[in-house]
Formats: structure tokens, C-alpha cells, sequence
């Protein structure tokens, strides 16, 4: 999920050093860390908040007061490696950057007026146990648009000053000279709100990362909810799959994959984040199969099910334009990079468009994703069950790694993997709860 803004002056003055992408001798992309100095600040990975102090600040809770307001969480480590470090970060009630340590304590981090990433220097990790124990805390207070980062090392973070305020600039994944371009890292997202509500999401519409499952027990009766995403060793067979597709049909699937220089694969990056690094890769990926998307509903309709008020609607390409019944806008051709990002070209929004065209984008894109419009019975959408998805090229073959690879079915591989034929299907990597008990967040083989 993607959810940080920042300001495109700030953008262009941090991205003014171009960085060299180092490719790997081999299949995959080789990370080459390098200093705060070759951090990027950009909409993905910076979050922004309100000015709050020339200097850090840091405020200590009392361990009791935590546990009698706010919301326990335990980290189970069944990862192995080396040394496995969280990092509790969001903005508070008043729009603050705040990093959370074990103890309750609060960390409010400042550039000092700097326009370029300045690195925070406080500690701000908290140490897991070894491999098989526990870590419990207490969240002591309400944070949106909050990550829990975990990570086989140190994760470099700095602070930038904007325009309204401080922001945080966060590891990348699509900056393979970031400090932390050569650790293996993920994230949980998070929101808890004054009422005491939570979200918590594990996705892999950005990136698969360290293998990160969670669980989360309410107050009110209901049922444990869990979420136990990819399977331990996802990221290297995941890696190896993209390798041979590769090696069948030419594209560079494997350079998805970033490895440490050792050549030991860290993480995948989606098609879409991919194009960050290499626009030219897929460019032309889609031509052939749009063509004929756009040939065969020319002379005969396509249905979409809107799965609401509207029910199901018509569409026909005129001009070279896809219409559709009650839609008040058309849809033109999709790029590659329309496919894979579902949300520019004829998937983009402005904000004025009505019910029936935003249920035809989520629809449209998945259908494309999933390479099913031109598969029998794909001329109503959605229609086939999940069996026939990715079963022809060109499709994402990331999508359909990841989800050969997910233990239960849960968490998104693209942007509206929630799409399907029944509309009730759960497929998000959420647990949520207006009386949340406990969030448990296992790190590397999930639970059994």
C-alpha cells in the first residue's frame, strides 16, 4: 500500500546525483550500499510530518502507563540469521514523525533545518531475542500511516526538512545504492487510531521482502485473525522462477530480483517498482496482447460486472476507444507501465469519475494482470475463478510466483488482487479490529 507525499521541489534536489545501476554478472540485480549521501527522497518512501523542534526530542513513558492505554504487540523471531532488529515508525495525533522504542519510550527525530537527508543518529532499533523467542511491547499511543520495519542489520533512516514540516526518508527498495539496498528487510503497515481501532497489512504489490506473517486476537470474541503471507524460503524460489521465465521468453524477470554482492537474493521487486530502475525492460511487453484485446471487443462485447448498483455493463472498442455502458469516460490503450502500476493511462483518476468507471478500472487492469480477456469466457469479467489466471503470455509472472508461494492466499501481488467473480473473497494480507487484543508479528517461517 502507498500512502507518503512529498513535495516534487524536494524530489528534484535530492535526485539531482544520478545513481549507476550495477547489474549482476549473473540472473539478478546486485545491490551497492552506499552512504545517506546516495539516499533518495521521493513519494514512496518518505513520510511526511509536521516541524516540531530544531533538535531530536525524547520522551520516556512509563512502562505501566503503556500497557494500560495502548496496544500490546509481540515480535516472534523464527528467522535464524543474524542479528533481527524492529523499527516502530509514524506520525503521532499532532502529524509528528515518531519512532517507538520497546519501553514505551518516543523518539522525535529533526533534520535541524536540513534540505538534504540528514541521518538520525539516536537509536532507534529495537533488538529481537534470538531465533525461537518473543519480544513483547506496548504501542503506548495512536499512529497513522506507521510502518513496523524488521531487518537482518541496521537500517539506515534520515530526516529532510519540506516545506510544511519534517519528513522521514525511509529505506528503498528501487535505490540500489541506498544504505540499505544490501540488508534484507520488510515491513508490516499499520494505522491505530485514538479509538483504539487497528489496521495492519502485509502486501507485495511494491516488493517481496523478509518474510513477515502476523496474527492478531480481539477483546469483543471474535475469532483470531491471521495472516501468514509467503513461505520461508519465497524470495530465493520466487528469484529462480523469474530466472527461467527469463531464460524462455527474454525478458529480464530475473533482474526483478536484488541480491547482496555475495549474489544471495534479498528481496523482488514487482514489475511496476522495476520500471523505476529499468523503464525499457517491459516497454513493449503488452503491444501484441492489447492489439488483440482491442481487435477481438471491436466485433464483439465485453462484460463488466460491476458488482454493484450497475450491475453488469457493456463495453465495445469505437475508434480505438474502449466504452462502456454508463461510464463517463473511455479507456485508450494501456502501456506496460499502465498494466503493471494500474494507475495511470486509461487506469488513472483525476476525481471526477463516476461508480461504473471506477469498478471498470479495477476490473479491466486485474483482468489484463491475470492475462484472461482473451481466454474462453473472458469476455465477461470478472468471470473465471482463479485456476486460469496466468495460464498464458505474455501475464505477471510475478503476480503469479508470489501467489504460488503464499501459505494461505493472503496479500495482494498487485494492485487490485482483491478483484474475483464472487466479490466476497478475501485476498488482502489485513487483520483489523475496532477491539484489538494483541498484534503478533512473526519474522521469517510463519506460524504453524
Amino acid at each position: 500500500m502507498k500512502f507518503f507525499t512529498v513535495l516534487a521541489a524536494l524530489m528534484a534536489t535530492a535526485m539531482a546525483a544520478p545513481s549507476i545501476q550495477v547489474r549482476a554478472p549473473g540472473d539478478f540485480t546486485i545491490a551497492q550500499p552506499g552512504t545517506v549521501h546516495d539516499m533518495k527522497v521521493t513519494k514512496e518512501n518518505t513520510l511526511n510530518g509536521t516541524y516540531h523542534s530544531d533538535n531530536t526530542t525524547i520522551h520516556s513513558r512509563a512502562v505501566n502507563e503503556a500497557r494500560a492505554t495502548g496496544l500490546p504487540f509481540q515480535f516472534v523471531n523464527n528467522f535464524g540469521g543474524s542479528q533481527v532488529y524492529a523499527y516502530v515508525v509514524g506520525k503521532d495525533s499532532s502529524n509528528r514523525v515518531v519512532f517507538v522504542l520497546a519501553d514505551g519510550t518516543l523518539v522525535y527525530p529533526s533534520s535541524g533545518g536540513s534540505g538534504v537527508p540528514k541521518p538520525i543518529t539516536q537509536n532507534i532499533k529495537i533488538a529481537l531475542p534470538s531465533r525461537g523467542n518473543t519480544l513483547k511491547m506496548t504501542l503506548p499511543m495512536p499512529l497513522d500511516s506507521a510502518r513496523i520495519y524488521f531487518s537482518e542489520g541496521e537500517l539506515t533512516f534520515a530526516m529532510v526538512k519540506t516545506d510544511i514540516g519534517d519528513g522521514l526518508v525511509q529505506p528503498s527498495v528501487t535505490n540500489t545504492q541506498d544504505p540499505s539496498a544490501g540488508l534484507n528487510w520488510g515491513f508490516v503497515e499499520l494505522t491505530y487510531t485514538p479509538q483504539r481501532a487497528i489496521y495492519a497489512n502485509i502486501s507485495y504489490v511494491d516488493f517481496v521482502g523478509m518474510i513477515l506473517s502476523m496474527s492478531l486476537t480481539t477483546t469483543d470474541g471474535t475469532p483470531k485473525q491471521v495472516t501468514k503471507g509467503l513461505d520461508s524460503g519465497a524470495v530465493s524460489s520466487v528469484c529462480n522462477g523469474l530466472a527461467d521465465q527469463g531464460r524462455s521468453d527474454g525478458y529480464p524477470w530475473s533482474k526483478m530480483c536484488v541480491a547482496n554482492k555475495s549474489g544471495q537474493p534479498l528481496r523482488v521487486l514487482s514489475p511496476n517498482d522495476y520500471t523505476v530502475i529499468d523503464g525499457n525492460g517491459f516497454k513493449n511487453y503488452w503491444d501484441n496482447y492489447v492489439n488483440q484485446v482491442w481487435t477481438k471487443y471491436s466485433s464483439s462485447p465485453l462484460t463488466i460486472n460491476t458488482q454493484g448498483a450497475a450491475g453488469k455493463v457493456s463495453c465495445k472498442v469505437t475508434n480505438n476507444v474502449l466504452n462502456c455502458a454508463g461510464d463517463n469516460r473511455g479507456y485508450n490503450k494501456p502501456t506496460a507501465a499502465d498494466i503493471w502500476g494500474c494507475n495511470s493511462g486509461p487506469f488513472g483518476k483525476n476525481g471526477n469519475e463516476n461508480d461504473v468507471h471506477l469498478a471498470v478500472i479495477a476490473r479491466l487492469c486485474a483482468a489484463f494482470t491475470r492475462s484472461t480477456l482473451l481466454a474462453n469466457g473472458g469476455n465477461v469479467q470478472p468471470a473465471l475463478a482463479s485456476s486460469n489466471y496466468y495460464k498464458t503470455n505474455p501475464t505477471s509472472h510475478y503476480s503469479r510466483l508470489v501467489h504460488v508461494h503464499e501459505v494461505d492466499s493472503k496479500g495482494y501481488a498487485f494492485a487490485y488482487d482483491d478483484v474475483n467473480p464472487d466479490g466476497n473473497e478475501n485476498a488482502s494480507g489485513v487483520v483489523s479490529s475496532g477491539n484489538p487484543g494483541t498484534l503478533t508479528v512473526y519474522v521469517g517461517a510463519p506460524p504453524a
